[in-house]
Order: C-alpha cells, then sequence, then structure tokens
C-alpha cells in the first residue's frame, strides 16, 4: 500500500520536516556526484557496521567509540539510491508534519533522531556481526510513522492499493500504519531466520520494527507541546 495524503489538520508550519526532507535530497545529490570508490568509502566510514561495534565490544583497540557511536546518527541522512531516498522523504512528507505539529519543532528533531538511533540499535543487535553498512533514514521515519499511529489512529489516509492497480481509498491509519508494521515484522523474522544472508545487502526490516515500536512508546513520554491554535490551521 503505497499512502498519498492524509486529511489530519495540522496547526503549524512543518520547518523541521522541510528541513530535514531538504537535508536528505542535498546529501544524496553530493552521494550521486561522487564515483563509485569515493561513495563507497562515503558509505562505510559514515553508515552503520553492525560487526564494527562487536568489535568494539570484544575490546580490540581497532575501532574507537567514536567511529562506533557516530555512524548511529549519521547514517540517517544516507541512501542507496533514488527510490530510497525518495520512499523515505514521501513518508516523511505525509505524515511527520502531524508528528511534528503535536511535539513541536526542537522536541520533534530530538524525537527524529533519538527513533533513529534506537532503530539502526536493533538492526545491530539481531545482526551483530554483519560487514555490511546500514544506511537511511527509514528507522527514523519509522519512529514517526509508529508516534502517527499512536497520536491519529482514525486519521484517514488516501492510499493505493499495489495489487489493484486501479484502487485509490481512503483508509484508517492504524490500517495503513498496522499493515505496515506487521509487514517489516514478518519480513524481518523471515531474513532473520535466512542466518546465510546476514552478510547480504537489502532492506534494514529491524531498523523498521524498532523506529515504530520506538516512536509508539516515546511519543507520549515526550509529550505535547504547550501551546497550539487551532485557528490557525492549514
Amino acid at each position: 500500500m503505497l499512502p498519498l495524503r492524509d486529511d489530519q489538520p495540522r496547526y503549524s508550519t512543518p520547518w523541521v520536516t522541510w528541513f530535514l526532507i531538504g537535508l536528505n535530497l542535498v546529501i544524496f545529490f553530493f552521494e550521486a556526484a561522487l564515483d563509485p570508490r569515493s561513495l563507497e568509502l562515503l558509505i562505510h566510514q559514515f553508515g552503520v557496521v553492525p560487526s564494527h561495534l562487536a568489535i568494539f565490544l570484544s575490546g580490540s583497540p581497532r575501532y574507537p567509540l567514536l567511529v562506533v557511536v557516530l555512524p548511529f546518527v549519521t547514517s540517517l541522512f544516507l541512501h542507496g539510491s533514488w527510490m530510497h531516498v525518495i520512499g523515505n522523504m514521501w513518508f516523511l512528507y505525509i505524515f511527520g508534519d502531524n508528528v511534528e505539529d503535536y511535539l513541536g519543532h526542537f522536541k520533534y528533531l530530538v524525537f527524529y533522531i533519538l527513533t533513529g538511533v534506537l532503530a539502526m540499535g536493533t538492526q545491530v543487535v539481531v545482526n551483530l556481526h554483519s560487514t555490511v553498512p546500514a544506511v537511511g533514514a527509514s528507522g527514523a521515519i519509522a519512529g514517526v510513522l509508529g508516534a502517527y499511529f499512536i497520536l491519529y489512529p482514525r486519521a484517514r489516509v488516501l492510499t493505493w492499493i499495489f495489487e489493484l492497480i486501479f484502487l485509490v481509498i481512503w483508509l484508517p491509519a492504524w490500517i495503513v500504519l498496522g499493515s505496515w508494521f506487521v509487514f517489516n515484522f514478518l519480513s524481518g523474522t523471515n531474513t532473520a531466520l535466512a542466518v546465510h544472508k546476514q552478510n547480504m545487502g537489502g532492506i534494514a526490516f529491524w531498523a523498521h520494527v524498532g523506529g515504530f515500536v520506538s516512536g509508539a512508546l516515546l511519543v507520549k513520554m515526550f509529550g505535547e507541546r504547550r501551546l497550539r491554535y487551532p485557528y490557525a490551521a492549514e
């Protein structure tokens, strides 16, 4: 299912969501301009390589703490392809504004990065010895989806059903996002069972699962911003 738009009103301008979309696109344009060798080095240096954490935890001085920890943040702004970045930014555009509206700009930015880090942490724990770098904003965006699922379950989402090419229908957010979560959980479970794939690339399903659960659990803890103006709906 591909969400096209939602009907949940917002009462403020989503400056942080727009900033994140712009920043991710600018960084991807930079990636696209690099030669293959330079791009590979960039991804390996600033993407999360699970085996680096395993080596660090074993007591080896090969990877200092900063080299292990920093990519948990920088990886959130790197993407592997045009489809990867466009898909992520599309979901952020549809659902991010309402979560930002609820939390407020600064708390939303902290929430976004924190759920992204927790999402990457989930992926690493499940696949600790993988040598394949994990990159992408999808874990943080999954956190946003989890928050939206809790805050606005009855909001309607205009959704294109892939299997039925011409079917575009309004569905409750809890169905759209709940289905998305179940799909990723089942796909992650299937991938985890295929041990021989642990060093292969692909979709980081467990980052999606970890991000979604983190967002759902944390959004109420962050709390609603103090001032909301129902007469300024956009």
